[in-house]
């Protein structure tokens, strides 16, 4: 049997190699994909090797991460629950996409990922290997073996597998979009998270002590420059993580509902996607009617629950891609943002072609709106709540 493992080069994924080859013999082939994390990943494949991976891939999709993915994030102003920027959910269709890519060119019988049974990523990997390459076999070794990480960390040891001691007792993930922070004394949602848990977001007592602006420019919804600067929305992102975090903006602490059923106290550091997001769902109030807005923000809604549930592959995506594109034909133009101790305050905004009409909305004299007409449209507008106070009288 060969397997292709989506590799992330730490303990779960290491041990799953020598136990798929112990449990079912299997040639286990490891795929690692770069989607902005800071890691070694000359390493991660040497361990990989060492492990007893018969071939290692390194894919370097942090390009199509953007643009596929963050760029689409953006356009959806993509806030599960209002908070998080689905950093992680976002990478993991693209993982196990590639994962799919890689066993069916080594004609593999199965693939497999590292994923507990408790959290979200599960769904996201196997719904997504499901879809792409239907009927292959779908290991999840984690969720099988139900090991505590002292029993994996004694087995590693007892094989002599290269693991190396954590970096973090927090268990962490991080790419391009932002750094999902959880376990330790996290899991108390009573309890401040400690500042050795972030790495991106300064504490405020060490920010500047005078505001920063900077200009953000969108085409169609994407972002395409930085304070006049035309740059690939990758560096775009670069630039506002180390702006946003020397301000101390950043930081989501919420309680969040996985899929699964249960609560989970959430931390990230994001201060690019927030800031992006904010700037983009400005702008659309400047390019957009109110009707149209309304209805997008409910689209905006099922985009980012779709996501988060692991269903980037399922047609309704495609659908609600297709209605986001459309509604970004006139997104384009500036938004101002001014950061100052962990706030990050919209100042300014304009649009190339905005619905906005100052002309209409002035209350100076030079105001193009004539005010009587609002006296036969008032009492329409309210003609049906009148209606059905009346009725409501004639019933007591």
């Amino acid at each position: 049997m060969k397997v292709a493992l989506a590799y992330s080069g730490g303990l779960d994924t290491t041990v799953i190699i020598k136990w798929l080859q112990e449990k079912y013999g299997a040639e286990v082939i490891t795929v690692t994909v770069d989607v902005g994390q800071e890691e070694d990943f000359e390493a991660i494949a040497e361990r990989a090797k060492l492990s007893g991976a018969s071939k290692h891939y390194y894919i370097d999709a942090k390009e199509r991460f953007t643009k596929e993915f963050v760029a689409r994030a953006i356009k959806a102003n993509a806030l599960y629950e209002g908070e998080y920027p689905l950093t992680a959910a976002l990478s993991r269709p693209l993982i196990a996409e590639e994962t799919v890519k890689v066993a069916l060119k080594e004609n593999a019988d199965a693939v497999a990922h590292g994923c507990t049974g408790k959290g979200n990523d599960q769904i996201r990997f196997e719904v997504t290997f499901a879809a792409l390459a239907p009927g292959i076999k779908i290991f999840a070794p984690v969720r099988e073996w139900n090991m505590s990480r002292d029993e994996e960390i004694e087995y590693a040891l007892s094989r002599k597998l290269p693991i190396h001691p954590k970096k973090s007792r927090f268990s962490i993930d991080e790419n391009l979009w932002g750094r999902s922070i959880e376990a330790a004394e996290l899991e108390d949602p009573w309890i401040e998270p400690p500042q050795e848990a972030f790495k991106l977001v300064a504490p405020l007592e060490n920010t500047p002590d005078e505001a920063e602006e900077v200009t953000i420019g969108f085409e169609k919804g994407v972002p395409v420059s930085l304070n006049g600067e035309e740059l690939p929305l990758i560096e775009i992102i670069k630039r506002l993580n180390k702006i946003g975090g020397k301000h101390g903006f950043g930081i989501v602490d919420h309680v969040e509902d996985r899929v699964v059923g249960i609560k989970s106290r959430e931390v990230y550091e994001a201060p690019a996607a927030l800031m992006l997001i904010k700037a983009h769902a400005d702008l659309e109030k400047m390019a957009l009617g109110g009707r149209h807005l309304m209805f997008k923000q409910l689209v905006d809604r099922q985009w980012c629950y779709m996501v988060y549930a692991g269903l980037w592959v399922d047609p309704l995506m495609d659908s609600l891609n297709a209605f986001i594109d459309t509604s970004q034909e006139n997104v384009t133009g500036e938004v101002r943002i001014k950061l100052y101790k962990g706030s990050a305050r919209i100042v300014g905004r304009r649009a190339e072609r905005p619905v906005y009409s100052m002309a209409m909305a002035t209350y100076s004299r030079e105001s193009a709106f004539d005010q009587k007409m609002a006296e036969g449209f008032v009492r329409i507008w309210g003609l049906e709540t009148v209606l059905g106070r009346a009725a409501l009288r004639r019933k007591e």
